[in-house]
C-alpha cells in the first residue's frame, strides 16, 4: 500500500513550519542508508515559496510547496549509472548515500526544478524521504505533516485518501510520472480590477464584466461588489477579452488580457452613461 502527500494550499498560512521541521530532523543527524546529514544552510527538502501576486491594490499572496514527488515513473531512478535510487514497495523513492558517486545526472533529469539538491562537501545527491527512516520505526507522519497546525500536509497510505485524491491535482499533469505528491487548491490565474461611473465620480456596483478566450471560447464573468470591486477568478493561461456593461452605460472593451505569465490587475475603468 502506497504512501502519498496531500498539500491543500488553501489552508497553509505560510508559517515555515514544516520547512523548519525537515531542518530539525535532518540537519546533523545521519539516518543512513535512508538519508545523510542535511547541511544547516542552501537545502530545503521541503521549501516554502512565498508567491506575491497581482499588484497595489489587487494583491494576493499564496504560497507553493516544493518537495520530491516521489513518483511512480522516476525519471531520477533511470538516470542514476549507480543504481543509487529506488522505488521502495510502499512507493517512497529513496536516494542512497551510500551507492551514490555524485555523477549529478539525476538533477537535470527530474522534472520538477530544486527537489534534489547536490552536497559538495559529501559528494552526493539529496532530497526528501518522506521521513522513511521515522515511518520504518511505526510513525504515521511525516516531520512536515506533523508540524503542520493548519493541517495542509495530509500523509498516509493512499487507500485511505481516494476520495480527497480524487479531487486532488497534481503539480504537472502532462508528464507520464505518476507523482504521489497531490495539491488542493492549486492557484489558478485571475483578472481584477474596480470600475467607476466617470460623472459621478463614484464607485459603479453590479457591473457586470466577463472575461473571453478567444482561442476556446471559454467565458468568465463576474459582478462588481458594493466597492466597484470585481474579480474574474480560476482562469486558465491564455489571453482574454474583456467586457464591462451595465444598462444604461456605453459597453467597455478591454484586451487582450494575457495572464500566461502573472495574474493582472486592470485598474481602474470608467463607464460613461449612454
Amino acid at each position: 500500500m502506497g504512501k502519498v502527500m496531500i498539500i491543500d494550499l488553501a489552508i497553509c498560512n505560510g508559517c515555515y513550519n514544516c520547512q523548519i521541521a525537515c531542518k530539525d530532523e535532518h540537519v546533523v543527524n545521519d539516518w543512513a542508508p535512508i538519508a545523510r546529514p542535511q547541511p544547516d544552510t542552501g537545502q530545503f527538502w521541503t521549501k516554502v515559496t512565498d508567491m506575491v501576486r497581482g499588484s497595489v491594490p489587487k494583491v494576493q499572496v499564496t504560497y507553493h510547496h516544493s518537495i520530491c514527488q516521489h513518483c511512480d515513473e522516476a525519471p531520477c531512478i533511470e538516470a542514476c549509472p549507480e543504481q543509487a535510487i529506488y522505488k521502495r514497495p510502499d512507493g517512497i523513492v529513496i536516494l542512497d548515500p551510500d551507492k551514490c558517486r555524485g555523477h549529478q545526472l539525476c538533477i537535470p533529469a527530474c522534472p520538477y526544478p530544486g527537489v534534489i539538491y547536490f552536497n559538495h562537501d559529501l559528494n552526493i545527491a539529496q532530497k526528501c524521504t518522506f521521513c522513511a527512516h521515522l515511518i520504518d520505526k511505526g510513525w504515521k507522519e511525516t516531520r512536515c505533516s506533523d508540524a503542520c497546525p493548519t493541517g495542509a500536509f495530509t500523509f498516509g497510505d493512499e487507500e485511505d485518501f481516494k476520495e480527497v485524491i480524487a479531487k486532488a491535482e497534481l503539480l504537472k499533469p502532462e508528464l507520464p510520472t505518476r507523482p504521489r505528491v497531490y495539491y488542493l487548491n492549486l492557484p489558478k490565474k485571475w483578472i481584477a480590477g474596480e470600475v467607476f461611473d466617470k460623472e459621478a465620480d463614484e464607485c459603479a456596483e453590479d457591473v457586470t464584466v466577463t472575461a473571453t478566450n478567444p482561442a476556446t471560447g471559454k467565458k468568465c464573468a463576474t459582478r462588481t461588489d458594493g466597492y466597484g470591486d470585481f474579480w474574474l477568478k480560476d482562469l486558465a493561461d491564455g489571453s482574454y477579452d474583456i467586457q464591462v456593461e451595465k444598462a444604461g452605460y456605453v459597453t467597455q472593451k478591454l484586451g487582450p488580457v494575457d495572464v500566461t505569465k502573472e495574474d493582472v490587475n486592470l485598474g481602474e475603468i470608467a463607464l460613461v452613461k449612454a
